[in-house]
């Protein structure tokens, strides 16, 4: 099954890539590597705003990370006009706006993890990982995510 086969079976239409709100692009390439920069969850258009621990539970914010994976993936095809061409996701970072006591961002992350697994599967999809609690996001944000993906 293609990229865009798994996409159209999950009912998943990439969005355009968003415009940066600051001075920084939306990716940069070198080499066979494609660094994408922090995407923060949208809800309707917007910032999906809220502090996980506080006015978002774990699975509200699996759902906001889900959504910035669609988004990521629709900067990604941007950058190199095709998925077909990923060879690897190679890394997320993920930056879960949390209260202190808020221990549960590995879990939020999956929310992005898992579908890149279920984009590509388990030979390229499969990423090393980071998730951190943080006090702020920009535009008060759930969540922001970052990738690194290998290219052919």
């Amino acid at each position: 099954m293609s990229i865009a086969q798994r996409l159209a079976a999950l009912d998943i239409t990439l969005p355009a890539v968003a415009v940066p709100a600051a001075a920084y692009v939306p990716f940069a390439r070198t080499g066979n590597l494609v660094f994408l920069s922090g995407h923060i969850a949208r809800k309707d258009g917007k910032p999906w705003v809220g502090q996980l621990g506080r006015e978002i539970g774990t699975a509200e914010g699996q759902a906001a990370a889900r959504a910035i994976a669609i988004d990521l993936l629709g900067t990604l095809q941007a950058a190199i006009g095709d998925l077909e061409h990923v060879r690897r996701i190679v890394k997320v970072m993920s930056l879960v706006n949390s209260v202190p006591t808020f221990t549960e961002q590995h879990l939020v992350t999956n929310g992005c993890s898992e579908l890149l697994v279920q984009v590509f599967g388990p030979d390229i999809g499969a990423h090393a990982r980071s998730a951190f609690g943080v006090a702020q996001i920009p535009m008060g944000a759930c969540v922001e995510i970052e990738m690194i993906a290998e290219v052919g």
